[in-house]
């Protein structure tokens, strides 16, 4: 394996800005990520905070121990604990088989900040991974993409949930997922490492009982050994942490929306679209209602002072709430807005890695964190990294194509202009001439049929669109055997495609790492945490 780096866009243009620390963005937070200097700022800064790091070790031990460990994970509660411990963190929502490539780079990534900055520092420096496991969009997480006849197929897990239950509450029928999972594995193609990938997809099926812990489980598995610890936002218990900071959301909710809307403003008037979709009336929690086993998103009705949910579903004083804080914390979870924050009441965070997404609605919270006195923390863009395997490489070579143009926008253009080089010439001018000769004819008979028979008319436009779809069939045929000639060349740009744009999309949004761990055997990871990697904002190429 071999890492390219390459200069390219990100998906958007608030995002590509950013990774270019352009002064147009760079007012919208408190540290570039990118500098030293501001590494030992944050430090100083966390230092004069109080962090409940012993409580929050003690949950993620507690937590932790249904799952694969090693002693680096020891080593890594016992750092978590210490007064001058610091995390980098980040977080993903918890797709089956881990979802899209994306969760797996954030993971590479904060594993590798974390041993880069605790080198660099001095001091302990933790990866932490956070699971969004409260978010209630099922339909994001039960699927992955597959291969299929050089397209991209969907295939989804086959139960249904029907309530807006959290992801964490969702459990596993463990024979249907375990015949699901080894069905996917079998349908990469059989490989010599696919019998030892179906019994690491059962072992670790086999020790869960829900969609965060099947996660979870795969997950360890893979980067146990590089000292990753794991927290689910979903867990009942971990928001029994957080109660008085729930209490604190809910008696500053106001503000938490007006701080918003009003960076909001500011941004949009930068001309940089909003991320966040908010309103005056946003409370930014959510109610688990254990009557309905629905998470509700709360607003709150200045006319009669109460916070209410979607249709009058629930209502409540702010008394009300606040009792629900104390007493029972694990039926409020946060959104976008409040989740941010309150990662940074409960971790010492160095750094948070993002996605390009996240680097947007990041920027929405500067005043929501001046508001109560406290900073972001250094938003460090995660790696965007491609994997090529040794095949397309040698197709791009072959094809003499640009690797950076096909990462950005594929190989539609290119392909487009072969097949016009390819292109009959002559059959193309005789069957234009025919279509124009036809419509020619057609026109005449049209005028004639209006002096004879108006009511003939759509007839002979019927019959006119008919010929012309005839002709258009033969003229796309004959196309098709001419291509025939050259499917060896065409199956190239196809394979490029769907390995590095996949309908389009960047590889890390569409395809799943256990494709790769089918190919390349389940020590692949391993192979990956060995490369050198700089946080630079430039686009990682791995070389298979």
């Amino acid at each position: 394996m071999e890492i390219l780096n390459l200069s390219l866009s990100a998906t958007n243009r608030f995002a590509s800005n950013y990774l270019e620390q352009s002064s147009d963005v760079l007012p919208f937070f408190h540290y570039r990520f990118n500098d030293f200097a501001e590494d030992q700022k944050r430090l100083d800064e966390l230092s004069n905070r109080h962090f409940p790091r012993e409580k929050v070790a003690g949950h993620i031990e507690k937590f932790m121990e249904r799952f694969p460990s090693s002693e680096e994970v020891k080593n890594s509660l016992a750092k978590l604990k210490q007064p001058n411990s610091v995390v980098v963190i980040g977080g993903q929502q918890a797709g089956i088989l881990t979802g899209p490539l994306y969760s797996i780079h954030k993971i590479i990534s904060i594993i590798k900040l974390a041993e880069q900055k605790e080198k660099q520092l001095g001091v302990p420096v933790i990866p932490v991974f956070w699971i969004a496991g409260e978010d209630h969009d099922f339909h994001e997480v039960n699927h992955v993409f597959m291969p299929v006849e050089q397209r991209v197929d969907k295939w989804s897990y086959p139960e249904i949930v029907k309530q807006k239950k959290m992801v964490s509450d969702v459990t596993l029928n463990k024979d249907v997922c375990r015949e699901w999972v080894i069905n996917v594995i079998e349908n990469f193609g059989e490989t010599n490492h696919t019998k030892q990938l179906i019994n690491f997809a059962e072992e670790t099926l086999r020790d869960s009982s829900t969609f965060v812990e099947f996660f979870a489980n795969i997950v360890m598995e893979l980067f146990k050994d590089y000292g990753l610890l794991i927290v689910d936002s979903g867990d009942r218990q971990f928001r029994l942490l957080q109660t008085e900071k729930f209490a604190q959301q809910i008696e500053q909710h106001k503000e938490i929306t007006n701080y918003l809307l009003e960076q909001q403003s500011i941004i949009g008037k930068k001309g940089y679209p909003i991320t966040i979709d908010s309103n005056e009336n946003a409370a930014n929690l959510f109610y688990y209602n254990p009557k309905s086993n629905e998470r509700i998103l709360l607003e709150f009705d200045s006319e009669r002072n109460v916070f209410v949910g979607k249709s009058g579903a629930v209502s409540f004083t702010k008394e009300e709430l606040m009792e629900i804080a104390y007493q029972d914390p694990a039926k409020l979870s946060n959104n976008v807005v409040t989740r941010p924050l309150m990662q940074e009441w409960l971790f010492p965070t160095l750094a948070f890695i993002a996605g390009p997404g996240e680097i947007s609605y990041w920027a929405e919270l500067k005043l929501v964190f001046e508001h109560f006195k406290i900073s972001m923390p250094p938003i460090v863009p995660r790696l965007n990294i491609t994997l090529v395997e040794r095949a397309v490489e040698s197709d791009i070579h072959e094809l003499n194509l640009e690797l950076s143009q096909v990462l950005s926008r594929g190989t539609v253009e290119e392909r487009n202009q072969y097949l016009e080089s390819i292109k009959d010439k002559e059959v193309s001018e005789l069957f234009s001439t025919l279509k124009l000769q036809l419509l020619q004819q057609y026109d005449l008979i049209e005028k004639k049929t209006n002096q004879l028979d108006k009511s003939l008319l759509p007839l002979v436009k019927k019959n006119e669109t008919y010929l012309l779809k005839q002709i258009g069939f033969m003229e796309t045929k004959l196309e098709e055997s001419v291509q025939s000639k050259y499917n060896v060349i065409l199956s190239k740009f196809n394979r490029i495609d769907l390995s590095l744009r996949p309908d389009g999309f960047p590889q890390e949004r569409v395809w799943n790492i256990f494709y790769y761990l089918n190919q390349y055997g389940t020590s692949f990871i391993e192979e990956i945490m060995k490369l050198e990697f700089v946080f630079d904002g430039q686009h990682k190429v791995i070389k298979l």
